[in-house]
């Protein structure tokens, strides 16, 4: 069983915020670029130096766009002791790949019927090099919601939520093209997880100029998910369907705007999985609350190795081997405060350990 997630409580400004995060994971992060250094030359044919000469590209559009999380950025170069290049192609890492990491990860949003709320729930498929360096984060900020966060260090917004209940899932999905004038993927999650609502989220992303990447965010609030197909060629919105929900995997369900190979075979096959046994739950009439849901969803193996609960597979490169590292279940109800549990490995596995509470 692996050990927990460290928590790390940062606050202040955006740059004290970033030292703190710097000074406290400098051994984390220089572990991360050491991984990701690995899977780039393994998918890319491109070093680190090289991957920082992409990134070189991204670091102006950051700097004017998002001047906050650059500073934020910065920050957390200083305190690491790094080059600011090495903490922006951190977090451009899924585009200067051109999106051909094959991370996983399988995504629910569910507006649940009268006051009942809403939950956001995901299983987080990656590389199990970086489950050491993954870090439960809260960050207290000057003006702007709390932000309650589980993220790879060094990596300045992720999957998570804010204090006024504003959550964010992630599927990587692969496609072309990726442009750098406009915000990176992760940047884009932590200007969602800055936003007072969803929509408010919303056409913030729109007026910064869009996503530079394909990818899809589930973004929800206390009045439901909705589906952000983000694309540098424009986004599509997805709705919850009759019952309330939104699932995605890891290709576009509905966003043509962009040159999408069929990269993840297992995607559409656990897309329709997900329709399957979230039915089955409406059907019957139980609750998707935290355990309900990682028993009945997120232990799921149909389809093994790529299932909603992902496993190794070993005809991958070592490199780019991905398995389900994490569950998080949030739970967003009017009159309560925001909170989620986070399971740390892969559900039902019986080696998963106990529950994590977010806020800690």
């Amino acid at each position: 069983m692996d050990p927990p997630p460290r928590k790390i409580d940062l606050s202040g400004t955006p740059r004290e915020i970033g030292l703190t995060h710097g000074a406290l994971l400098a051994t984390e992060i220089r572990r991360q670029i050491s991984t990701y250094d690995a899977m780039f030359q393994q998918t890319s044919a491109l070093d680190w130096p090289a991957v920082r000469d992409v990134a070189r590209e991204y670091r102006p559009t950051i700097e004017r766009l998002t001047p906050d999380i650059y500073a934020e950025m910065v920050g957390i170069a200083d305190g690491a002791g790094l080059d600011i290049l090495d903490i922006v192609a951190l977090n451009c890492r899924s585009e200067i790949a051109l999106g051909l990491f094959s991370d996983g990860c399988s995504s629910l949003g569910w507006k649940l019927h009268g006051d009942g709320g809403t939950v956001l729930a995901q299983n987080w498929d990656w590389t199990k090099r970086v489950k050491p360096n993954l870090v439960m984060m809260s960050i207290k900020q000057v003006d702007k919601p709390t932000v309650y966060m589980i993220t790879e260090a060094g990596i300045v917004g992720k999957i998570g939520f804010n204090s006024l209940s504003v959550g964010t899932l992630l599927n990587a999905v692969r496609a072309r093209p990726t442009i750098p004038s406009k915000i990176p993927i992760h940047v884009a999650l932590r200007v969602c997880l800055n936003s007072v609502s969803a929509a408010t989220a919303i056409a913030e992303l729109e007026a910064l100029g869009g996503v530079a990447s394909s990818q899809h965010i589930l973004i929800a609030d206390r009045d439901g998910p909705i589906g952000l197909e983000v694309s540098p060629n424009g986004s599509v919105h997805l709705k919850p369907d009759s019952n309330g929900i939104v699932v995605h995997t890891n290709h576009f369900i509905e966003n043509r705007l962009v040159d999408e190979r069929p990269w993840l075979a297992g995607s559409p096959i656990r897309l329709e999985r997900m329709k399957k046994l979230t039915g089955e739950l409406v059907s019957s009439g139980e609750a998707p609350k935290g355990e309900v849901l990682r028993q009945k969803v997120f232990s799921d193996t149909f389809n093994a190795p790529q299932a909603i609960c992902c496993k190794e597979d070993p005809s991958r490169p070592l490199p780019t081997r991905s398995s389900t590292l994490f569950c998080i279940v949030m739970n967003f109800a009017k009159g309560t405060k925001p909170s989620a549990e986070l399971v740390w490995g892969m559900p039902g596995s019986g080696n998963e350990g106990g529950v994590l509470s977010m806020p800690w």
